[in-house]
């Protein structure tokens, strides 16, 4: 699917607040509330809009620590070690990367012990290097600039 600059428009708007409703969101970008529900309904069908979701702050709920794990897999044992990462709750995000580690985690918990814990129950099946995040840089780059740059 061919996006026009209205949609980009659409999809930076929703990206923004992805609450709001198809009335404002036309308000918004200059077009009618059924033209603006047509073309989020086509993205959908397309994958272009994969769904919605929300972003929490994890300090909040009482998990203030959190890192980022570069883990790599022993002796290639990838399925156990998918299979055991998929147990901890805690565990954010994990991705089959490139480069020196095989895969790359987010962890949030509530102390250090945790963090502890957690790599001792992977050191059988994977090695780990773990980074304290500290802050967070935001960088809200417009789809405009996405695109473009591709």
């Amino acid at each position: 699917m061919k996006l026009d600059q209205v949609d980009i428009m659409i999809l930076e708007e929703l990206r923004k607040d992805s609450r709001q409703s198809m009335r404002e969101l036309s308000k918004k970008v200059n077009l009618s509330a059924p033209s603006v529900t047509e073309r989020v309904r086509r993205m959908e069908d397309a994958g272009i809009i994969e769904g919605y979701s929300i972003r929490i702050n994890h300090r909040h709920l009482g998990l203030v620590i959190s890192c980022i794990l570069e883990i790599t897999v022993k002796n290639g044992d990838y399925k156990r070690f998918q299979e055991k990462i998929q147990e901890f709750s805690k565990v954010e995000f994990c991705y089959r990367i490139t480069g020196p580690a095989c895969y790359i985690a987010k962890l949030n918990v509530s102390s250090l012990e945790e963090v502890e814990t957690f790599i001792n129950e992977l050191t059988n099946v994977a090695a780990t290097v773990t980074h304290v995040i500290f802050s967070e840089v935001a960088c809200e780059h417009t789809l405009v600039k996405m695109i473009e740059a591709y």
